[in-house]
Order: structure tokens, then C-alpha cells, then sequence
């Protein structure tokens, strides 16, 4: 890690392009200013933001209530529910291309097909809709990671509150409000805080449905670092732009972690 970090910063400092071999010049912070002025960057950074809240919002509010269905008695819990939401994490990558392929289609998927059979227009969603595409597709991949999290923390919730709230005639709502969401406290800010490690560094997703576009519409930053690279071929000012996501990943962490520090004290 660090002989990469270091020839990351030293790149970082000169004017070093693929298509211009043996021009290497040192710059300094040159690439650093050419990377925070570009337009693209403050897209991308908007982009990344919008992804990472909006998937963290659909994971979290679609989760709880998966979490809570799967946490009731039902026939067939003891075959062990965990189980199979590790299987569903486990495919998570086929689970992409079958929400790709097999549901946003825009001739053969079934949105489509719902759409034609109500006579409307099928969505072509990476050109009419892509940020709201890249975001379903990356929420279906962490919806199951969330649900596990949560579920595992429903199970650990102390039974005799709950039954000391029915005893005092408390309905089903009041014990969602003060006692289940109360519990439910920290480990959201722990599906949180991985999620949103590992949901600033989205790019594969990107990459294979819409490219960064159209235009630079789902450009987050990830992707934006990797088109300096391997598209433009620009190594000293991806270099830059890589440093600069590091920074950034480390100041969300810092404020993440100590989120997570203060609910654990109270």
C-alpha cells in the first residue's frame, strides 16, 4: 500500500501523459488545481453524493421493514433465514446483470413489458433515467447487506420489553417507535457507515450499463479518475484526482466513525 500511495503522490506532481511520452515535467500542485477547477469534478462529486444518500436511503427504509417481516414467526425460520440472505450477498453480482438485463431492458425487460401492457411507453432507463438506473441497480446489490444487519440486531432485541410494552397495552406502532427504532439505532449507523465506504468507490456499475454518461450525468468520481487515466490518458492529474478522493473518503470516515462512537457511549 505504501510503495502505490507514494508513486500516487509523486505522479501527482508531474505533467506526465501517455500519449506524450518522455514530456514528464514537474508541475507541483498544478494537477491538484486543474482537478478542483474542472467542471467535471464538482458534477462528479454532486453525482457521488446523490448516489451514495440515495442508496443509503432506499437500503435503510426498504431494509427495516424486510428485516422486520423476516424477524416474525413463520414456518421455516429454524432452516436458518440467515443462510439464505448470505446466498442472496453472495450473488450479488449476478443479481445486477439480472436486474439489468432481465427487468431494464427497455424491448425485452419486464418493465417494458409491464409498460406495453398498460399502453405506455417502455423507459429506456440508461439514456431517459440513468443516475435513477445506476441507483436502483446498486441499491438491489446492498439491499440484502443491509436487511442481514438489521435483522441481526431485531434478533438480539430484548424480549421482555417487548413484552412488558404488550402487558402495558401498548400496540404494535408504539413498540416499533419506542422500542424497536431506539434499537435499531446502531446498527444503522453501522450499515451506514460500510455502505458508504464502499458506495464512494462505485464504478463497475457505472462502467458496464451506462459509461459516465450520457454526458456526465453518472460520472461520481471514481469513474471521472479512471476516464484521466485510461480514457485521456492524463496520469499526473489522475493521480491528482485520486489523492483528492482519498482525502475525501478519509474526512466522510472521520465524521462516520465518530457518528458510530457516540452511540455506542450512549
Amino acid at each position: 500500500m505504501i510503495v502505490p500511495l507514494a508513486m500516487t503522490i509523486y505522479f501527482s506532481t508531474l505533467h506526465y501523459s501517455l500519449l506524450d511520452p518522455g514530456t514528464e515535467s514537474f508541475v507541483g500542485l498544478e494537477n491538484f488545481r486543474y482537478f478542483l477547477t474542472d467542471p467535471a469534478f464538482l458534477t462528479s462529486l454532486q453525482n457521488t453524493l446523490v448516489l451514495v444518500g440515495s442508496v443509503l436511503a432506499i437500503t435503510i427504509l426498504l431494509g427495516t421493514p424486510l428485516a422486520l417481516l423476516l424477524d416474525q414467526p413463520v414456518i421455516g425460520r429454524s432452516l436458518g433465514p440467515v443462510d439464505g440472505d448470505r446466498a442472496v450477498l453472495r450473488d450479488a453480482d449476478r443479481q445486477r446483470a439480472g436486474l439489468e438485463n432481465l427487468l431494464m431492458h427497455p424491448v425485452s425487460g419486464l418493465f417494458a413489458w409491464i409498460a406495453t401492457s398498460l399502453g405506455l411507453t417502455p423507459i429506456d432507463w440508461f439514456n431517459d433515467a440513468p443516475m435513477l438506473a445506476v441507483i436502483l441497480i446498486v441499491a438491489w446489490q446492498w439491499l440484502p447487506f443491509a436487511t442481514l444487519i438489521l435483522l441481526t440486531a431485531l434478533q438480539s432485541q430484548d424480549e421482555e420489553q417487548k413484552e412488558a410494552a404488550e402487558m402495558d397495552g401498548a400496540g404494535a406502532l408504539s413498540k416499533f417507535i419506542y422500542l424497536t427504532l431506539p434499537h435499531l439505532a446502531r446498527p444503522v449507523t453501522v450499515v451506514i457507515l460500510i455502505e458508504t465506504i464502499f458506495l464512494l468507490t462505485v464504478f463497475a456499475e457505472i462502467f458496464v450499463t451506462t459509461g459516465g454518461g450520457p454526458g456526465l450525468q453518472t460520472t461520481n468520481i471514481a469513474f471521472l479518475i479512471y476516464s484521466q487515466a485510461l480514457i485521456q490518458f492524463d496520469v499526473g492529474n489522475a493521480s491528482a484526482g485520486g489523492l483528492v478522493a482519498v482525502v475525501i473518503a478519509n474526512i466522510v470516515a472521520f465524521f462516520l466513525v465518530r457518528m458510530i462512537g457516540r452511540n455506542l457511549e450512549a
